[in-house]
Protein backbone atom coordinates (compact mmCIF):
# COMPACT_ATOMS: atom_id res chain seq x y z
CA UNK A 1 0.00 0.00 0.00
CA UNK A 2 2.79 2.36 0.34
CA UNK A 3 3.89 2.16 -3.21
CA UNK A 4 0.36 3.56 -4.40
CA UNK A 5 0.45 6.22 -2.02
CA UNK A 6 4.09 7.37 -2.62
CA UNK A 7 2.73 6.95 -6.66
CA UNK A 8 0.39 9.28 -6.34
CA UNK A 9 2.09 12.21 -4.53
CA UNK A 10 4.89 12.27 -7.59
CA UNK A 11 1.44 12.79 -10.21
CA UNK A 12 0.00 15.35 -8.19
CA UNK A 13 3.50 17.03 -7.93
CA UNK A 14 3.85 17.18 -11.80
CA UNK A 15 0.10 18.24 -12.15
CA UNK A 16 -0.22 21.22 -10.34
CA UNK A 17 0.96 23.54 -13.53
CA UNK A 18 4.15 24.82 -12.28
CA UNK A 19 6.45 26.23 -15.18
CA UNK A 20 9.78 24.59 -15.12
CA UNK A 21 12.70 26.05 -16.87
CA UNK A 22 12.96 23.81 -19.81
CA UNK A 23 9.52 25.20 -20.80
CA UNK A 24 10.95 28.83 -20.03
CA UNK A 25 13.98 28.14 -22.08
CA UNK A 26 11.69 26.43 -24.72
CA UNK A 27 9.39 29.62 -25.38
CA UNK A 28 12.17 32.00 -24.84
CA UNK A 29 14.00 30.21 -28.06
CA UNK A 30 10.94 30.36 -29.86
CA UNK A 31 10.16 33.88 -29.47
CA UNK A 32 13.97 34.80 -30.44
CA UNK A 33 13.79 32.73 -33.65
CA UNK A 34 10.22 34.26 -34.71
CA UNK A 35 11.89 37.82 -33.55
CA UNK A 36 14.78 36.82 -36.38
CA UNK A 37 12.29 35.70 -39.25
CA UNK A 38 10.50 38.94 -38.87
CA UNK A 39 13.62 41.03 -39.21
CA UNK A 40 14.84 39.08 -42.08
CA UNK A 41 11.74 38.86 -43.84
CA UNK A 42 10.85 42.91 -43.69
CA UNK A 43 14.30 43.18 -45.39
CA UNK A 44 13.48 40.40 -47.95
CA UNK A 45 10.74 42.76 -49.64
CA UNK A 46 12.99 45.93 -50.16
CA UNK A 47 14.22 47.03 -53.05
CA UNK A 48 18.22 46.56 -52.85
CA UNK A 49 19.17 49.96 -54.43
CA UNK A 50 16.60 51.82 -54.08
CA UNK A 51 17.09 55.82 -53.96
CA UNK A 52 13.48 56.83 -55.02
CA UNK A 53 12.87 58.41 -51.45
CA UNK A 54 15.81 60.52 -52.64
CA UNK A 55 14.33 61.49 -55.47
CA UNK A 56 10.67 61.86 -54.72
CA UNK A 57 12.34 64.47 -51.64
CA UNK A 58 14.26 66.24 -54.85
CA UNK A 59 10.85 66.61 -56.54
CA UNK A 60 8.78 67.50 -53.53
CA UNK A 61 11.29 70.66 -52.78
CA UNK A 62 11.23 71.68 -56.50
CA UNK A 63 7.83 71.87 -56.10
CA UNK A 64 7.83 74.16 -53.32
CA UNK A 65 10.60 76.50 -54.78
CA UNK A 66 8.82 76.84 -57.77
CA UNK A 67 5.07 77.01 -56.72
CA UNK A 68 6.07 79.49 -53.52
CA UNK A 69 9.22 81.57 -55.56
CA UNK A 70 9.29 81.32 -59.09
CA UNK A 71 5.21 81.76 -59.81
CA UNK A 72 4.20 82.78 -56.46
CA UNK A 73 0.97 85.70 -57.03
CA UNK A 74 2.39 87.07 -53.77
CA UNK A 75 0.35 86.62 -51.39
CA UNK A 76 1.83 84.89 -48.38
CA UNK A 77 -1.82 83.88 -46.76
CA UNK A 78 -2.31 81.48 -49.91
CA UNK A 79 0.91 79.50 -50.71
CA UNK A 80 -0.39 77.67 -53.60
CA UNK A 81 -2.06 80.70 -55.36
CA UNK A 82 0.03 81.16 -58.64
CA UNK A 83 -0.21 84.05 -60.92
CA UNK A 84 -1.03 83.37 -64.60
CA UNK A 85 1.36 85.64 -66.55
CA UNK A 86 4.18 84.13 -64.08
CA UNK A 87 3.27 80.86 -64.90
CA UNK A 88 2.91 81.22 -68.87
CA UNK A 89 6.71 83.11 -68.79
CA UNK A 90 7.73 80.10 -66.61
CA UNK A 91 6.46 77.39 -68.92
CA UNK A 92 8.01 79.29 -71.85
CA UNK A 93 11.16 79.80 -70.28
CA UNK A 94 11.58 75.99 -69.63
CA UNK A 95 10.55 75.16 -72.83
CA UNK A 96 13.93 76.51 -74.27
CA UNK A 97 17.76 74.96 -74.06
CA UNK A 98 19.34 77.80 -72.32
CA UNK A 99 16.53 78.34 -70.04
CA UNK A 100 16.38 75.07 -68.51
CA UNK A 101 19.74 74.52 -67.91
CA UNK A 102 19.49 78.24 -66.05
CA UNK A 103 16.51 76.75 -63.79
CA UNK A 104 18.13 73.82 -63.32
CA UNK A 105 21.40 74.66 -62.06
CA UNK A 106 18.84 77.76 -59.66
CA UNK A 107 17.01 74.72 -58.15
CA UNK A 108 20.08 73.18 -57.56
CA UNK A 109 19.30 69.82 -59.19
CA UNK A 110 23.20 69.74 -60.89
CA UNK A 111 25.95 69.28 -58.57
CA UNK A 112 29.02 67.72 -58.01
CA UNK A 113 28.00 63.46 -57.88
CA UNK A 114 24.21 63.98 -58.66
CA UNK A 115 22.50 65.65 -61.53
CA UNK A 116 19.20 65.54 -61.71
CA UNK A 117 16.82 65.93 -65.12
CA UNK A 118 13.34 68.20 -64.88
CA UNK A 119 10.00 68.47 -65.92
CA UNK A 120 6.86 70.08 -64.98
CA UNK A 121 3.41 70.14 -65.72
CA UNK A 122 0.33 72.58 -65.19
CA UNK A 123 -2.82 70.80 -65.80
CA UNK A 124 -6.52 72.41 -65.75
CA UNK A 125 -10.04 72.18 -67.40
CA UNK A 126 -8.83 73.42 -70.66
CA UNK A 127 -5.38 72.56 -71.68
CA UNK A 128 -2.11 70.65 -70.27
CA UNK A 129 1.09 72.74 -70.65
CA UNK A 130 4.69 70.67 -70.25
CA UNK A 131 7.84 71.62 -69.79
CA UNK A 132 11.73 70.76 -69.09
CA UNK A 133 12.76 67.40 -70.54
CA UNK A 134 10.30 64.30 -72.06
CA UNK A 135 9.61 61.53 -69.26
CA UNK A 136 12.50 59.12 -69.51
CA UNK A 137 10.36 55.39 -70.20
CA UNK A 138 12.70 53.51 -67.65
CA UNK A 139 14.42 55.10 -64.68
CA UNK A 140 13.26 55.70 -61.11
CA UNK A 141 11.01 59.12 -61.23
CA UNK A 142 10.07 60.92 -58.08
CA UNK A 143 7.02 62.74 -58.47
CA UNK A 144 5.19 65.35 -56.55
CA UNK A 145 1.56 66.89 -57.44
CA UNK A 146 0.32 70.30 -55.86
CA UNK A 147 -2.85 71.43 -56.46
CA UNK A 148 -2.42 75.11 -57.16
CA UNK A 149 -5.13 78.14 -57.90
CA UNK A 150 -3.96 80.14 -60.65
CA UNK A 151 -5.01 83.58 -60.36
CA UNK A 152 -5.49 85.90 -63.42
CA UNK A 153 -3.98 89.13 -62.49
CA UNK A 154 -5.87 91.12 -64.95
CA UNK A 155 -9.73 90.20 -63.90
CA UNK A 156 -8.82 88.47 -60.36
CA UNK A 157 -10.57 85.13 -60.93
CA UNK A 158 -9.08 82.30 -60.23
CA UNK A 159 -8.91 78.53 -61.87
CA UNK A 160 -7.90 75.18 -60.09
CA UNK A 161 -4.96 73.21 -61.75
CA UNK A 162 -2.46 70.36 -60.62
CA UNK A 163 1.38 71.06 -60.84
CA UNK A 164 3.31 67.72 -61.61
CA UNK A 165 6.83 68.03 -60.84
CA UNK A 166 8.80 65.13 -61.94
CA UNK A 167 12.57 64.61 -61.13
CA UNK A 168 14.82 61.89 -62.13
Amino acid sequence: MNKPNLLKRNLRRDTEGQVTIDYLIGITIFIVALFFIFQYSAGLFTPFQSNSDEVTLVADRVATSITEKEISAGNINTPNLIDGNKTVEYFDQLSTDIGYKDEVGELGLRGDYHRYELNVTLENSTEVRMAGKALPFSNNIGQTKRIVLIEDSDTGETETAILSVRVW
